[in-house]
């Protein structure tokens, strides 16, 4: 069951972070405009998507990593390993992170099959900087019970946008769940071998017929 969900989680952080322009300013707004925008996208060009499934990557890159406070995650993905790194290590990391989100996230979009979903009423975001909005995906089966998100957001002090930047599934971390998933190969290999393995997976190609890999959940 916790696979289902960090399968599904994966599949919906997509839609939700994505916003219009205008909308930057304000969380929840993203969130009500997030599907239709995103998956319009891809019901426009599903034809295109079957015979060429890499198409999914050029959306996730034009629609949705604008909207992603890549490097705030990766920097959290890394922990106490980002202040030991030197300038060049970072900036290959990150560039070796977000071709990773982009593989990752175009996998999850090729696994839409229009769920629907619910959104929290807005709240008063007066005096915040952060903020966790709750969504609940509802199952075609009604004797299931609605799968809980959590989306944490975050306001740039400088710019006042807000960008997604984790999201927590059912009580399970994307970010704590990356952070346990390569402790390993930071602790005993370093930043450069997390790059290189995060190049590897990143070319990947897309299967319209994989399931996603999943991760393993913090303890």
């Amino acid at each position: 069951m916790l696979k289902k969900i960090m399968m599904v989680t994966l599949l919906f952080f997509v839609p939700v972070v994505i916003a219009a322009p205008n909308n930057n300013e304000n969380p929840y707004k993203q969130m009500e405009v997030a599907a239709d925008q995103i998956f319009s996208s891809i019901n426009n060009q599903a034809e295109k998507i079957k015979r060429n499934p890499e198409i999914l990557r050029e959306i996730v890159k034009q629609d949705l990593l604008p909207h992603i406070q890549t490097k705030y995650a990766g920097a959290l993905v890394l922990g106490s390993y980002y202040k030991s790194a030197t300038p060049a290590q970072r900036d290959a990391y990150f560039a070796a992170f977000e071709n990773y989100l982009i593989q990752a996230f175009s996998q999850a979009l090729s696994m839409y099959k229009g769920q629907q979903y619910q959104i929290e009423q807005a709240k008063d975001l007066t005096g915040k900087n952060m903020v966790s909005i709750r969504v609940l995906l509802i199952n075609a089966d009604a004797n299931q019970a609605p799968i809980r998100l959590d989306f944490q957001w975050r306001k740039n002090t400088v710019s006042g946008e807000w960008k997604a930047y984790d999201l927590i599934a059912e009580g399970v971390s994307m970010i704590t769940t990356k952070q346990t998933e390569w402790a390993t190969i930071l602790r005993t290999d370093g930043i450069d071998a997390l790059t290189k393995q995060l190049n590897s997976l990143a070319k990947q190609k897309i299967d319209l017929d994989a399931d996603i890999p999943q991760s393993t959940p913090a303890k």
